[in-house]
């Protein structure tokens, strides 16, 4: 080999070593972490019990439109759940972990002897009312008017933990003299909801029958049969509207926010609209006191609220 390749092979070699030199000593970019996405808040929560006042689909149709209205005021997810009987609201309120309800004046009246719920707010319907009656009903051409007329016939009550459904009703019965009712009628039964024992006596189906007005009313106005098939027989006192009650544990801020939101939904637009949609003005501060007349007719029977069995046999 000549002496000027073997300085070639030498130069070459020199610029190879410098080179892989040079790109050991250079320290590479640091990589910047991956940040860790930031996990939403969680969300609050509340589930609220309802009564099955009328059928499922008719209260979820009512009833949804307000939750959405409140969880989107609240920012607290309300979540609804309509119990299939009147005493399951109070039988389930802890074993479903519900933190309120929307309580019938019956139901509410238990729950607060029961359960200590605290009464936040009642719809005030249009023309001004937020209190409503029980009614016991026949149909016209029964000729049912006495005790006596009653004998032997067929009775059907909501449930035995309403007002308008079975107190107004069995106060109703005592005053005539009547005051083993199992014993009388050839027949009774609960139906369940108030919408349904209407429309059992309007059919033929039972010939006394015992619901609330505002359901009367408010069927008879697309359904012209009730008002001109049906006769009332008697009305209870005036008692509070389904109204919204809250666990006695629950945060203070929270059953103030709540109330809030509901007292002053009739003044913005939306607000009004689901209000209207509800059959109502309005949502009025309620309170244990608006409760008295329950706990007055209860008396007045002799029924222990806090003691009382109210399941349907």
């Amino acid at each position: 080999m000549s002496g000027r390749s073997h300085w070639r092979m030498f130069f070459f070699g020199l610029i190879f070593f410098i080179t892989v030199f040079i790109a050991g000593c250079e320290q590479p970019d640091p990589v910047a972490p991956t940040p860790e996405p930031e996990k939403p808040a969680p969300t609050l929560v509340l589930n609220i019990g309802l009564i099955p006042e009328q059928n499922l689909f008719t209260q979820k149709k009512r009833y949804e439109p307000l939750m959405d209205y409140l969880s989107q005021q609240t920012g607290i997810t309300l979540k609804l759940h309509i119990l299939p009987r009147y005493g399951n609201l109070i039988d389930n309120f802890n074993k479903l972990n519900l933190d309120g309800a929307f309580f019938g004046s019956f139901t509410g009246a238990m729950a607060i002897k029961k359960l200590g719920v605290v009464p936040l707010a009642r719809p005030q319907f249009i023309g001004g009312r937020s209190t409503y009656y029980g009614m016991v009903f026949v149909r016209k051409d029964s000729g049912i008017k006495t005790a006596a007329d009653m004998k032997g016939k067929r009775m059907v009550f909501v449930d035995r933990a309403t007002t308008a459904g079975y107190l107004l009703p069995l106060a109703f019965f005592r005053k005539l003299g009547i005051t083993n009712y199992s014993d009388w009628f050839k027949d009774y039964y609960f139906s369940g909801t108030h919408e349904d024992a209407i429309l059992e006596v309007l059919n033929g189906y039972a010939d006394i029958g015992a619901a609330k007005n505002t359901i009367f009313y408010r069927m008879a106005a697309t359904d012209k049969g009730l008002s001109e098939d049906l006769e009332i027989l008697a009305t209870s006192p005036h008692v509070p509207a389904n109204g919204l009650a809250v666990r006695q544990d629950l945060p203070g801020e929270l059953k103030k926010l709540l109330q809030e939101k509901l007292l002053n939904m009739h003044q913005n637009m939306r607000g009004r609209t689901i209000l209207e949609n509800f059959g109502a003005e309005k949502f009025i501060l309620t309170t244990v006191g608006d409760y008295q007349p329950v706990f007055n007719f209860a008396a007045s029977i002799g029924l222990d609220l806090a003691a009382y069995q109210y399941l349907n046999d």
